[in-house]
């Protein structure tokens, strides 16, 4: 199921109903956050509705939910990158999944979900994988989401085919490091 807004509206009775049907028919879900976020609810006054499905119940009963993005510069949404670490970073948002774990699980929805949900084969870093992969500027998949970062290489079936320096800032304050790293607690020396 791709958006399921609607739920967003569905009284509390009639969702405890609907998500187990939706568990037990084997259904995922991929919600589209950036999208959802801009159109859902436009034309309310307010309370303004939401937009974004109930990502944490269905979780929570075991139905996979992916983060998506249908929309790249396109007039329902025209701001879309296709990045999917910006959807995860508003996914994270929009869902209020701000604990670590979901932090982390907001990247994984990105990555490792979406690919069981469409059926992906060889997917993962094993032995006998396509060797498809993008190497992040980040030290783990929260910090992947949080910093959005460089993309240091990108490998496409064993072959680099893009690389990206890593985004360091140079300072010029006395008494501080001459470069800086986004990334946690990475202090490069003066």
């Amino acid at each position: 199921g791709s958006h399921l807004t609607s739920m967003h509206s569905m009284d509390n009775y009639y969702v405890s109903k609907l998500l187990p049907l939706i568990a037990e028919a084997g259904i995922s879900a991929i919600p589209n956050p950036l999208i959802n976020i801009v159109l859902q609810g436009r034309h309310d006054s307010y309370p303004k509705r939401r937009g974004l499905t109930r990502v944490k119940e269905m979780q929570a009963l075991g139905i996979p939910v992916g983060w998506g993005q249908d929309c790249v510069r396109d007039p329902w949404y025209s701001l879309g990158t296709g990045d999917m670490l910006d959807v995860a970073f508003m996914g994270l948002h929009v869902a209020q999944m701000t604990h670590p774990d979901e932090m982390a699980r907001c990247f994984t929805m990105v990555t490792e979900t979406n690919s069981q949900i469409v059926g992906a084969q060889d997917y993962g870093l094993k032995p006998g994988a396509q060797a498809s992969l993008v190497v992040l500027d980040a030290a783990n998949p929260t910090e992947a989401v949080r910093l959005r970062p460089a993309r240091l290489a990108v490998v496409a079936k064993g072959k680099v085919i893009a690389r990206s320096p890593r985004g360091d800032a140079e300072l010029s304050l006395p008494g501080r490091p001459d470069k800086i790293r986004r990334r946690h607690g990475a202090v490069s020396p003066a």
